[in-house]
């Protein structure tokens, strides 16, 4: 069954498979920020190879990630990783929306579509919702200190 609106940290906890057949697991999403859309999934599969998996050519389950076929994931990911940002990097970002901080990136909710529809914020008053659109932007991501 194909879900409407999922998060990127919901994609990147369920398996990537072909009729049942497990394949591997997403490691990051790919964005491009600029045309507010998922480009792909990166996949780390069965054989330790990482390979992209183009987010059109993937039906977003409640349970997996399924594609039609395995010829879907693709060898060149820093192709892709070099078109995109990478949700692993720009998780934590400022998050503003017409130069007002909201808080820091902790989600990013993608339409069936690939459309980036919100990110979801970690504020002071909590978890919020911000509706992606040009007045919204990403600042720098806090890198985490080593402990």
């Amino acid at each position: 069954m194909t879900m409407g609106v999922r998060r990127a940290t919901e994609l990147l906890a369920v398996p990537v498979t072909h009729n049942d057949i497990p394949l591997g697991r997403a490691v990051d999403m790919l964005l491009d920020l600029a045309a507010g859309r998922a480009l792909g999934l990166e996949i780390h599969c069965g054989d330790e190879v990482r390979r992209f998996l183009p987010l059109g050519a993937a039906r977003l389950g409640a349970d997996a990630t399924e594609v039609g076929s395995p010829l879907s994931l693709l060898d060149d990911v820093s192709f892709y990783r070099a078109r995109g940002a990478a949700f692993r990097d720009v998780r934590g970002a400022e998050v503003a929306r017409s130069g007002a901080a909201l808080g820091t990136l902790a989600d990013v909710a993608i339409a069936a579509d690939g459309s980036i529809v919100a990110f979801v914020v970690d504020s002071p008053r909590g978890k919020a919702r911000v509706a992606f659109g040009p007045a919204v932007s990403l600042g720098r991501a806090r890198k985490a200190s080593a402990a």
